[in-house]
């Protein structure tokens, strides 16, 4: 079984390794972005894409995306850092097949593996269970009419990127990527890039930056 890690963290990627690795049939290769992870897949047609959603340059969803056009029967198991509604969904509509979370015990992580490896479906179990309340909500999200396009799009926003670096990351063309902004704006009710990007943070689009309008964390108590 062939199986590629794509995690931006060697750390992350050798802790991954070593787990797998006490499979002896397991093969592992590894990519640290986007752009690796693709050329690999197409190099070597691993059994199982484990794939983080934080990379840098082009995002995971769009990965994910790529990966189904280039093999509409690829595995893609992805283990991520968020475990929250939209994350999880869009994943899946990407065309993911698993989700794990990095809290997950070791335990399930490998089951994951193994089912999704398998042509099965896995989502970790506490994850399931917010997806199943997070569908009782009558509040919709906002997001929730984003596109995947439109949701990596929004991310490279929020990270500081241009339209032109926007356009060129994901492949397209300048006059694309400002409609996509636009559209991006009107489903959002945003009235300039700077809503996007509080939006984006809020939604934990962008691993790392805080709301600028959040209120402080409290100062520790003394004694």
């Amino acid at each position: 079984m062939k199986i590629l890690i794509v995690d931006d963290h060697p750390i992350v990627r050798a802790g991954l390794r070593r787990l797998l690795a006490a499979d002896p049939a397991a093969e592992i290769c590894e990519a640290a972005d986007a752009r690796e992870a693709l050329h690999r897949f197409r190099e070597q047609r691993p059994t199982l894409v484990v794939l983080d959603l934080n990379l840098p340059g082009l995002g995971g969803i769009e990965v994910i995306a790529r990966l189904k056009i280039a093999d509409p029967e690829a595995h893609i198991l992805v283990l991520s850092m968020h475990d929250d509604y939209i994350h999880v969904t869009r994943a899946l509509q990407a065309g993911a097949a698993g989700y794990v979370s990095k809290n997950a015990p070791p335990e399930e992580l490998l089951e994951a593996v193994r089912r999704v490896a398998g042509g099965h479906t896995y989502i970790e179990h506490e994850i399931a269970e917010g997806l199943v309340f997070a569908s009782l909500r009558t509040s919709q999200n906002p997001l929730d009419d984003l596109s995947p396009r439109d949701l990596e799009m929004l991310r490279l926003l929020a990270q500081g990127r241009t339209l032109p670096q926007i356009a060129d990351t994901l492949g397209i063309a300048y006059k694309t990527a400002a409609n996509g902004s636009s559209r991006i704006k009107t489903k959002l009710g945003a009235s300039g890039t700077a809503d996007l990007i509080r939006i984006a943070i809020r939604a934990g689009l962008v691993a790392g930056l805080v709301d600028p309008d959040a209120d402080p964390p409290a100062a520790p108590s003394e004694g």
